[in-house]
């Protein structure tokens, strides 16, 4: 079951190489003859629009992706395909108004934004919170779901896939963010090959199901046939999985503030288009864009595939947890994979392995770039040389993967990883966008207020998950993201009430400069963006 076979391990290598090789060549193409911070952080006016593109969604893509998305496509249809759609449509608000206002700034880092706009205590407090969610939970919750899904469909243990991933990430990450750009390109080709070879062999598989000897188009319509309940978009209050996805706040609701606090506010994200100019950031933006839109077809496709196979017969005990008797839609798509022929299970081996390998290169890149510039060069050594920042950069991505990968067996004791860890760092994403956007766009918001915005987050969110608990179903329980939308609108009435009840002293206000003419943009962004919302609404309106 679990067995790679020697054109398997075969196809790997050559990935494994082809990575290496590539980044070893940019490293060397690209480097100046003292490597300085910029380039070793931003790659500073070295990434072009489609090695920016793809870096995004490399960076983005993990095993959460090809195991959870498919696992939730088992259990709840096509609906979850949402948090990518409608990624699509946040990732063209991101480039039109608030990339040109990091970009025409001189911003680096999230935390000197913030240090910028109120002062250096919002800005050191929101650092160490980022490093400290970045380290424990999002580089941890990365290396365990890809070794659980390393190690389920390959004769690799748990612990050396754990080892495996953060020394590869390491090695990538070392090499600055030209290494990682570059090499994010064939990531994702890597990622959307193997993705969409899988694909097409559940599709294929259902179709013999059906007596169509193969043909995957047919395969597609016995799908909405056979699953109709798995094709809409916009579940009602009857639904059962209302609470994980509660109509229509995963358009314009808590979806849209978690989507613009992630790929608007997030040092993890927003770094790959920092180094670049604006019209080059902006093409790379609407590209990552464009491959979102593609992202539910090998990630959520082959599990609502295996829904449909599993209710008609197949794999009744590969679906089946050994230890509770129950249905693990987890198991889609390791299942999927372990059928693939000899060659091509090394090809999805290999994509698996990109997807979590480039997630793991960009958050270590984002830590190191934290750590060396808003709190090393800011606090210990305000004289550090370009060269000493850039080392000290590169001992942060060692000594953070070395704490991720001790940490990590850990989380075996969590029953759902991902679920578990997204909710409780959404606690915090409401704050973050009120404390950026309020920022940017009202220049009378005080220092004191983003403040209280960023203190007041975590114990707000806690407080409407916990209050129908504590008072016996007296409170509403909402949705995850409905509670993140009214953590929103509390926070940010909070800061405009104090800045309002206790004004900037003149001469004591930090602004971010704003220039309308920033916000046009060219025609073939314009015609871009069209054809992005255009497909959406098709999208929207069909599977209703």
């Amino acid at each position: 079951m679990h067995k790679l076979l020697p054109a398997d391990y075969i196809v790997f290598f050559i990935y494994f190489i082809a990575v290496s090789a590539y980044g070893y060549y940019i490293y060397h193409k690209k480097k100046s003859a003292t490597m300085n911070s910029n380039d070793f952080f931003l790659a500073e006016g070295s990434l072009t629009w489609w090695a920016i593109g793809a870096s995004l969604i490399a960076s983005n893509i993990s095993a959460e992706h090809f195991i959870g998305m498919s696992g939730s496509g088992f259990a709840l249809g096509l609906a979850i395909s949402t948090y990518e759609w409608a990624s699509a449509a946040t990732l063209i608000i991101v480039a039109v108004f608030i990339i040109p206002l990091y970009l025409k700034n001189k911003i680096y880092t999230m935390p000197q934004f913030l240090a910028k706009r109120y002062n250096d205590s919002v800005s050191t407090i929101m650092a160490v919170f980022w490093l400290l969610v970045y380290v424990f939970v999002n580089l941890t919750s990365i290396i365990y779901l890809g070794a659980l899904a390393i190690s389920s469909i390959s004769p690799i243990s748990f612990e050396w896939s754990i080892v495996g991933l953060s020394v590869f990430s390491i090695i990538v990450t070392l090499g600055g963010m030209k290494v990682i750009g570059y090499t994010d390109v064939i990531q994702v080709l890597v990622l959307l090959i193997g993705g969409l070879v899988t694909t097409y062999l559940a599709l294929s598989l259902l179709a013999d199901k059906f007596g169509f000897d193969g043909n995957i188009l047919e395969a597609l319509g016995v799908l909405r046939k056979e699953a109709p309940d798995h094709f809409h978009m916009i579940f009602d209050k009857s639904s059962p999985h209302y609470k994980e996805l509660p109509g229509l706040s995963v358009l314009i609701g808590g979806m849209l503030i978690n989507n613009l606090a992630y790929w608007g506010c997030n040092q993890y994200i927003v770094q790959r288009a920092l180094g670049a100019d604006l019209k080059t950031a902006r093409n790379g933006i609407l590209f990552a864009a464009f491959l979102k839109l593609l992202i539910p077809v090998i990630a959520v496709l082959p599990g609502i595939t295996m829904y449909v196979m599993h209710q008609n017969g197949m794999f009744q005990q590969e679906m089946m947890d050994a230890a509770t008797g129950t249905i693990k839609p987890d198991h889609a798509y390791p299942t999927l994979m372990n059928l693939l022929p000899a060659g091509l299970k090394g090809v999805a081996f290999a994509a698996l392995t990109a997807a979590i390998v480039a997630s793991l290169a960009g958050k270590a890149n984002s830590i190191s770039t934290i750590f060396s510039l808003d709190i090393y060069k800011k606090y210990f050594d305000k004289d550090a040389s370009d060269k000493k920042v850039v080392r000290v950069g590169r001992w942060a991505v060692i000594i953070s993967m070395l704490i991720a990968a001790i940490v990590t067996p850990a989380l075996k004791s969590l029953d759902q990883a991902y679920q578990f860890i997204q909710e409780y760092v959404g606690f915090f994403s409401p704050g973050v966008l009120a404390i950026f956007l309020l920022g940017m766009f009202w220049k009378r918001t005080t220092a004191a207020a983003a403040l209280a915005g960023a203190v007041l987050t975590i114990p707000i969110s806690t407080v409407l998950k916990f209050l129908p608990t504590w008072t016996n179903g007296a409170f509403p329980d909402y949705p995850f993201l409905d509670r993140m939308t009214i953590t929103f609108f509390v926070i940010a009435i909070i800061m405009i009430m104090m800045s309002l009840l206790k004004p900037n002293k003149p001469g004591d206000t930090h602004s971010i400069e704003v220039d309308k003419s920033w916000f046009k943009v060219s025609t073939e962004f314009i015609i871009g963006s069209v054809i992005i919302c255009g497909v959406l609404v098709a999208l929207y309106t069909v599977f209703w």
